[in-house]
């Protein structure tokens, strides 16, 4: 059985969204993020980083976003959300997975706690990284939303619906409350966020998470 050890909104959306687009069982763990949950003994087991998600495949652990949902794309090649190893599109396909956990999310990591990289009490400095982060990021999303202009279909991968199509969802959906510019008022994302939105699978992620408005 396969158990995902999850909390709302955070990047365990991004399996989930996988879990449910391949249509296997699977078990959701809830982790209490708030009461601290993983930093506790028990989950320090599976993840030594203390960090939500972590993925059990009978007896293998797994933990780092990008290395869960590229297993899942390994195991149940049926669901087809990567391409044959060996191509180019594969090979895209890594770099832009590459891309979105080492360079977007690691920005929106910046962005959603600047007090980690600042002293404490520099209130200054952690508006003034925040701001930056923020600027940052929205030139990232540009990134993405030629990316999508570039080949003009619905989905992140000219190839069609794939595993990058629940990362580039989960992390604009972190934009939503941005002052600038979130990611749905970039042209081509805007709508290809409306597009995921009415995929079942996420569509069942977001009822089993049950997230409020706005959601993008």
């Amino acid at each position: 059985m396969i158990r995902l050890h999850h909390c709302p909104s955070t990047a365990a959306m991004i399996p989930h969204i996988v879990l449910e687009e391949i249509g296997v069982p699977y078990e959701r763990v809830p982790v209490d993020r708030q009461g601290g949950a993983h930093k506790q003994p028990a989950y320090l087991q599976l993840n030594p980083n203390g960090l939500i998600p972590v993925l059990e495949d009978g007896d293998l652990v797994v933990y780092e976003t990008a290395a869960i949902v590229m297993h899942l794309c390994d195991t149940h090649p049926q669901a087809h959300l990567a391409p044959p190893p060996g191509g180019a599109e594969r090979a895209h396909f890594y770099q832009w997975m590459a891309w979105l956990t080492n360079t977007l999310q690691a920005a929106l990591i910046v962005y959603f706690y600047p007090e980690r990289w600042m002293n404490d009490g520099n209130t200054t400095g952690v508006a003034e990284l925040k701001s930056n982060a923020e600027r940052r990021i929205v030139g990232m999303l540009g990134l993405l939303d030629t990316e999508l202009a570039r080949h003009g279909g619905p989905w992140f991968a000219p190839g069609g619906y794939s595993a990058l199509d629940a990362y580039v969802f989960t992390l604009c959906r972190w934009t939503r409350n941005f002052r600038s510019t979130p990611a749905r008022a970039l042209p081509d994302l805007g709508p290809y966020l409306q597009r995921m939105l009415e995929r079942p699978a996420v569509k069942r992620v977001i009822a089993n998470e049950q997230l409020s408005p706005p959601l993008v």
